[in-house]
């Protein structure tokens, strides 16, 4: 690890492992000094099964116990199960992706949710959180706003944690993380070195400031984390970059092909930041598919799934995107 790299990893990484080391009472008290208001984002598609339970648990220590949270939003992506319905029920406000700046259209993907959580939420601190997390995790909330309410410096906030992978017969306790371990950390260290003391670059759970998280683009798919991380790091640097320590991250597993097709769709959002001449012939023909391969009991299957960069511009330079914002002032 390079000197600057190992530098910020010693000085920007806290810790946050369980709720007894945290103090919510002085994190109330900074955010009202601040003036601050907090929406916590949960982009959500097809998660009926944990969705609930996680809004609940949120929704008792953050909004009910202990303030700290003003606005609990999922963004339903195109779920064709019980979703909405059941976060609804469980205390949150629920948009549907597609409903949110209508005049843009929708487009699938985790990032497009998370784009357009810009615009149906009003807090200045925003808290995003994968809907499929298991277990407590409800010190990841003030985990991750720490940083941001008592450093005025730092602008964005990654979770680390360890990743337990589920495989027959048991579970490999820090397992997970395959397409981080061998697409995005090769990518980022020999790309950009400094950004080498992030533990899960491509981690669900973030924080960040509403006024640098509008002045970026969202990849739409699955390089959202790996694309914010980077631009992120042009417009702030690495001294307005923090991470904290969440503990362990339990979540459900994809398959081999689901990760391939993310590992697909973070080169290509790694390449685009890069620069590379390559990256241009990404959004154009082959050089925007990834194809596998299926094997159907007598042959190998060929199948293409399209991993071309596709991103929303930075809200910030969205017209609707200020006309909300002037009808909240008003």
């Amino acid at each position: 690890m390079r000197p600057d790299a190992r530098a910020w990893f010693d000085h920007r990484t806290t810790s946050a492992p369980s709720l007894d080391a945290l103090d919510p009472d002085a994190l109330l008290r900074a955010k009202r000094r601040g003036r601050h208001r907090v929406s916590v984002v949960l982009p959500a598609r097809d998660e009926e099964a944990t969705v609930g339970r996680l809004v609940t648990d949120l929704r008792e220590h953050w909004v009910l116990r202990t303030p700290l949270v003003d606005e609990l939003l999922v963004v339903d992506s195109d779920s064709t199960d019980a979703t909405a319905r059941v976060a609804q029920a469980a205390g949150a406000d629920v948009v549907a992706s597609a409903d949110v700046l209508p005049g843009h259209g929708t487009r699938p993907g985790k990032g497009e949710a998370l784009w357009k959580s810009l615009a149906a939420t009003t807090g200045d601190l925003l808290v995003f959180l994968d809907a499929d997390l298991l277990g407590d995790v409800t010190h990841y909330v003030p985990g991750l706003l720490a940083p941001l309410l008592t450093e005025p410096q730092v602008s964005y906030v990654k979770g680390c944690y360890t990743r337990p992978l589920e495989v027959p017969g048991g579970t490999v306790p820090a397992g997970g993380g395959r397409v981080t371990e061998l697409t995005a950390r090769p990518l980022l260290n020999a790309l950009w070195p400094e950004l080498a003391g992030f533990v899960q670059p491509l981690g669900g759970e973030y924080a960040g400031r509403r006024s640098v998280l509008e002045r970026v683009p969202f990849v739409s798919g699955y390089g959202v984390e790996v694309g914010l991380l980077v631009d992120l790091l042009a417009l702030v640097g690495l001294g307005g970059l923090a991470q904290v320590d969440l503990g362990v991250r339990r979540h459900t597993s994809q398959s081999q092909e689901a990760l391939g097709r993310m590992a697909g769709q973070v080169v290509s959002t790694v390449l685009s930041r890069a620069g590379q001449g390559r990256a241009a012939s990404l959004h154009d023909g082959a050089g925007g598919l990834l194809t596998q391969f299926q094997h159907d009991g007598a042959r190998f299957v060929p199948h293409s799934t399209p991993v071309a960069v596709d991103q929303r511009p930075p809200m910030g330079s969205v017209a609707e995107y200020h006309a909300l914002l002037v009808d909240v002032v008003g």
